[in-house]
């Protein structure tokens, strides 16, 4: 939610998005989800494409906040590269409509903004527990946003905090393997997100 109502407001506040424009995105549907309560919150009306290799949850609450979608075909009902890129090109394809904005989460750097408060609360709340630090932050990776953004604010206040990143065992690009088709939603988008900053990851854990 935070990072959705960043890219929003970032833009309106800078002329990008304008009353009346339509917002578009791709999303297996957390940022969808997020998105679509935002715009509905400002008057925008928001086309979503998505997959049905993505829960049906995700799908029907985009749609109840108001989201249009639109469904690409996913073969086996598997998350993979070819479906991501499936989903981008035809939020691109959309995009180029007259008075549509696209967030464009991948490459959105504002969404990195809207996830510096959540780590300043992080670190006073830890605080408040006892022990004045946080030791390590970990995080799944998606766009790579959530964790440039708390990551940056806890290095700002401790530098030795530990940042470990998160991704999918059978398709884990960021530690050098190939990309493979999974089931974990809302990570391992099958490439090394354009966001990523390796400088800021002191490990990376592939799951299952």
């Amino acid at each position: 939610d935070r990072m959705a109502q960043s890219m929003i407001g970032r833009a309106e506040a800078d002329g990008r998005l304008k009353q009346g424009d339509r917002i578009v995105e791709y999303t297996g549907g957390s940022t969808g989800a997020s998105l679509a309560l935002v715009a509905a919150a400002k008057g925008y009306r928001l086309k979503i494409v998505s997959s049905r290799a993505f829960s049906e949850e995700k799908l029907t609450q985009m749609a109840a906040f108001g989201a249009e979608l639109t469904l690409v075909e996913s073969e086996g009902g598997l998350i993979t590269r070819k479906v991501i890129g499936d989903m981008i090109a035809a939020a691109k394809a959309i995009a180029a409509e007259p008075g549509t904005y696209w967030t464009d989460q991948l490459n959105n750097r504002d969404s990195i903004a809207g996830y510096h408060p959540m780590g300043e609360e992080i670190w006073r709340q830890a605080s408040t527990m006892g022990g004045g630090a946080v030791d390590a932050f970990v995080q799944s990776i998606g766009t790579a946003a959530s964790l440039n953004g708390v990551a940056e604010v806890l290095r700002r206040h401790n530098r030795r905090t530990r940042i470990v990143a998160v991704e999918p065992g059978e398709s884990a690009v960021l530690s050098g393997g190939q990309s493979v088709a999974h089931k974990i939603e809302g990570i391992g988008i099958g490439v090394v997100p354009p966001m990523g900053n390796p400088r800021i990851v002191d490990e990376i854990i592939p799951v299952t």
